[in-house]
């Protein structure tokens, strides 16, 4: 079997479906918890089945109550565990079949078979009217995406944000900078869009072969801090975690767990940093998204800003 990556979606042996969250899956798979079927859940799926579906603090919740050999940082289900795993790369032309706002994305990006799949609720068969699509694009191909999703704005193929959407975005996040900083740092990013009304993003997940590099584990939390930092490679800044390795005297890299700081500054630029610093063997990293929203956390490019 293939391994397990990030926004894969696995399935434990009641039904309960999660959102792979890690790529460190050997032994149990990282996830978070998303939705269980229940007699009054407002989704359904294609075989008629209800799910309701869990946010961040009640997926924590239930997990505690009813499965706490799950809990943890993340949710660690054992891999014996497992009754299914849906695959974005594997299920993309079964969800293009029929959606077509996907399969027009999927013509407008061309990518080879493999280096494109679709996550979240259209994966589960569980999406209703509202639901945006969240496409995933593996490895470099990403950066390929990327240019096309802006060529596409500019030809008229995809729509591009309007003001209303920013504002809906910022709200969502509800990031520790201004908002016209955030649309600021997100209109440079062209990873998101609209596709007949409907909003799309693309995610990054490694290829197969650059899994083992991913961060794992937490390191010991020495202080909070705020650094300014050249950043020195960004090539996997749109990843989860991002990663900046940066030039700085005690900080080798700083690290967001929250999308709102994935992509956030290029190599080269100056950012300015405030997250936990935790030590991790023999380096030292700053840790953005040490709670749901990020609280007091953020990065800016003070080089983008002009700062």
């Amino acid at each position: 079997m293939l391994p397990i990556r990030l926004r894969d979606f696995v399935e434990d042996p009641d039904g309960w479906i999660y959102a792979v969250s890690t790529y460190d899956n050997e032994q149990n798979v990282g996830c978070v918890l998303r939705y269980i079927p229940e007699p009054g859940g407002e989704r359904v799926s294609r075989s008629g089945l209800r799910y309701r579906k869990y946010d961040f603090e009640e997926a924590y919740a239930r997990i505690a109550r009813d499965k706490p050999a799950y809990a943890g940082l993340v949710q660690r289900i054992p891999t014996s565990d497992l009754r299914r795993v849906l695959k974005p790369d594997l299920e993309i032309d079964h969800i293009a079949g029929s959606h077509d706002s996907v399969r027009q994305l999927l013509d407008i990006f061309r990518l080879p078979r493999g280096a494109i799949g679709c996550t979240g609720s259209l994966l589960c068969g569980l999406e209703n009217a509202s639901s945006d699509i969240d496409l995933v694009i593996y490895g470099s191909h990403w950066f390929t995406a990327q240019s096309l999703v802006k060529q596409g704005i500019f030809n008229g193929r995809i729509e591009g944000m309007s003001p209303d959407m920013w504002h809906k975005v910022y709200e969502k996040r509800k990031p520790d900078i201004p908002y016209e900083v955030f649309v600021l740092h997100e209109q440079r990013k062209w990873n998101r869009g609209q596709i007949d009304g409907t909003y799309f993003d693309i995610l990054y997940t490694r290829s197969y072969d650059n899994i083992q590099g991913a961060p794992a584990g937490k390191g010991e939390t020495l202080s909070k801090e705020t650094i300014e930092a050249k950043v020195t490679d960004a090539s996997l800044a749109f990843d989860s975690p991002a990663v900046y390795s940066v030039d700085h005297e005690s900080v080798s890299r700083v690290l967001s767990f929250t999308h709102t700081y994935s992509g956030q500054a290029l190599t080269g630029e100056t950012i300015e940093a405030c997250g936990i610093i935790e030590q991790h063997g023999a380096e030292r990293w700053l840790i953005v998204g040490t709670t749901r929203e990020a609280k007091g956390e953020y990065i800016i490019s003070k080089t983008m800003l002009g700062e």
